[in-house]
């Protein structure tokens, strides 16, 4: 059984019931009080962070992650449909596992899935997309950067609120993680 000695950032346990990993960690050995391992960990299927201390020596079950390299193909509804790189094997991953990130996907775009055994824990999907703006009201002479924002759809659907300046047909960066703008890629 491993115990708190083995903690290295980017480990992966199991605590509560839940899978978290290691953010950063720091031993603590304050005189005379007994030492402990002060920890930042990061929750894999929600994403909050906590900080939490154990005991030095206290046992802890590491769990082993596999993570795998999939092309997202198409959405079904309720679920993403992926295929393997490898070996075109197709999966079905919930789209609650997948999180709000879901929405900027495109067809073909490339995300990481994380498994525990034959269990899907998580997705890690790429932090930015460039997705094409399909309709939003026209840009007029005059708008700049530091004015307003308005609301934008994109190729996949999702609404985004853009600078004033964007017009229909421009490729914009998209976070991931936020759905925020981040830049205007090309023009149309």
């Amino acid at each position: 059984m491993a115990t708190t000695s083995d903690f290295r950032n980017g480990l992966t346990i199991r605590m509560d019931g839940e899978i978290w990993t290691i953010v950063e960690f720091q031993h603590v050995n304050p005189g005379n009080w007994r030492a402990f391992v002060r920890t930042k960990l990061k929750n894999i299927k929600s994403g909050k962070v906590i900080e939490t201390r154990f005991r030095a020596g206290e046992t802890i079950d590491i769990v082993r992650i596999e993570r795998k390299e999939y092309q997202f193909l198409y959405h079904d509804g309720t679920s993403l449909i992926c295929m393997d790189k490898d070996t075109y094997d197709q999966i079905s991953v919930q789209e609650d596992v997948v999180g709000e990130g879901s929405k900027y996907l495109k067809d073909g775009e490339n995300l990481e899935i994380l498994f525990n055994g034959n269990e899907i824990i998580g997705v890690e999907l790429p932090i930015t997309v460039e997705l094409e703006v399909i309709e939003t009201v026209p840009g007029v002479k005059g708008d700049t950067a530091t004015g307003g924002t308005k609301p934008a759809k994109v190729e996949t659907g999702a609404t985004v609120n853009v600078p004033l300046f964007i017009n229909e047909g421009d490729i914009i960066k998209v976070d991931t993680r936020t759905g925020e703008y981040l830049e205007r890629v090309k023009t149309k």
